[in-house]
């Protein structure tokens, strides 16, 4: 009940989830990847299909990628970022659509990440191209174009910009589609001899909310509770599948999410509904409901039923789990730190070092105990004001004590000098590891 994603956005937190380490160490400082955008992970980087391969594992990747592809160029080059030089949110915005070339394989992505098999979403279903990889090569051409959906409703709704897309993609699908290729995957792997890891980051609950018939006006939460019950139920397909399969038993299974969820304050007092609890904050913000997740362990053999842990926890910690569960030893990614005892019930005192929050601007806080540290005044992310200038006589950063005050509002930043020193240099240490 206390897990955070490593970023309150969703690539650098895909990063972290396969890397074990924080996204704002590689070459990207902020922002997000777009459909276009050059591959973020280094090959030779270790990754969790990487790391799972070494252990006898077939892997796979199914659903919204967001991590980059390398797309090859006509001139027989491919699409890449400057050497050295760190990406900043105008390095990834690539429009130069003629001079890609669709029919060839792209490098990097899932391919380069590791991944035995993969059929993925480039990024975001509200990114162009709008379309499907198998295994790093286009699915169908992208042979046409959508003018977007629901551009007026501030990123909500049915919405998706406009840009190049298959003609045989259909956005209303993608969900679907994505758990009827894990169903799939899950099948063939009924009588093989090494065991699996699948990694499915659904397309959904993100924009566009599009349910389908079955799901619409089924929820109090208007069109996102809808699409939301619509997620529960395909989740529910994977799980029949396993049991079906004969490996419900022995398959551990994790699910989360790479960020708050976007709920903005009308939504809050149309629905009477907060779907990011009573935290402060939304999707992209250094605040709790920009990073706190859920995240949900099922394990028969292992995890008793109905048990809960309040010990704090980083998505990137699921990387170093999972060596300590496999008996990989290889060395710990860096910022990773395995919580395998907990979910086995051997232990309840977990000696994780500080967590590091990151927003969507770069926006820096530290998690020590029951404290909290924000570098800066703000959200850093979506919420307004995203920026503070510090006047005279205000603090310079945000000092919260998350045990008496979980919805961040009262500031003790001034009250508590030695503390915020002594985080503040932990903080700094951390990030030079």
């Amino acid at each position: 009940t206390d897990a955070h994603s490593n970023s309150s956005v969703c690539t650098p937190t895909r990063y972290g989830l396969l890397t074990g380490e924080y996204a704002w160490r590689s070459r990207m400082k902020q922002g997000v990847l777009l459909g276009y955008s050059p591959t973020l992970i280094p090959e030779d980087k270790p990754t969790l299909a990487s790391m799972l391969s070494n252990n006898g594992y077939y892997t796979a990747c199914i659903g919204k990628w967001h991590l980059g592809l390398d797309w090859k160029l006509v001139d027989g080059s491919y699409l890449s970022f400057p050497p050295e030089e760190p990406i900043s949110p105008d390095l990834v915005r690539y429009k130069t659509y003629d001079s890609i070339d669709f029919a060839a394989p792209v490098k990097g992505g899932p391919k380069g990440a590791g991944f035995d098999y993969s059929y993925i979403l480039p990024a975001s279903l509200d990114f162009e191209p709008y379309c499907y990889l198998e295994n790093n090569i286009l699915e169908d051409p992208l042979d046409a174009e959508t003018e977007g959906s629901d551009l007026d409703t501030g990123y909500t709704g049915a919405f998706w910009r406009p840009g190049k897309m298959s003609s045989t993609f259909v956005h209303e699908e993608v969900l679907p589609r994505f758990v009827d290729k894990g169903v799939e995957f899950i099948k063939s792997r009924e009588q093989a001899e090494e065991p699996f890891f699948l990694y499915l980051p659904l397309a959904a609950p993100h924009t566009p909310w599009v349910p389908t018939e079955p799901f619409e006006k089924k929820s109090q939460a208007g069109t996102y509770g809808d699409f939301v019950q619509m997620v529960d139920h395909e989740v529910g397909r994977i799980l029949s599948q396993l049991e079906a399969s004969g490996l419900g038993q022995n398959t551990l299974i994790i699910f989360t999410s790479d960020n708050g969820a976007y709920w903005k304050d009308d939504f809050k007092e149309n629905f009477q509904h907060r779907s990011n609890y009573n935290f402060r904050g939304m999707k992209a913000d250094i605040f709790e409901g920009g990073h706190r997740i859920p995240l949900v362990v099922k394990w028969p053999d292992v995890v008793p039923v109905g048990t809960n842990d309040q010990q704090t926890i980083c998505m990137t910690d699921i990387y170093n789990t999972l060596q300590q569960f496999v008996g990989d030893q290889s060395k710990r990614s860096k910022d990773s730190y395995s919580f395998d005892q907990i979910v086995t019930g051997n232990t309840t005192n977990n000696q994780r070092p500080p967590v590091i929050h990151h927003s969507s601007r770069g926006m820096f806080a530290i998690r020590s105990g029951d404290w909290k540290l924000i570098e800066g005044l703000g959200s850093g992310g979506f919420t307004q004001p995203v920026t503070i200038p510090v006047e005279e006589g205000m603090p310079e950063g945000q000092l919260y004590n998350l045990k008496s005050d979980l919805q961040e509002t009262n500031n003790r930043y001034l009250e508590e000098e030695s503390l915020v020193d002594s985080l503040t240099q932990v903080l700094d240490q951390l990030k030079s590891l």
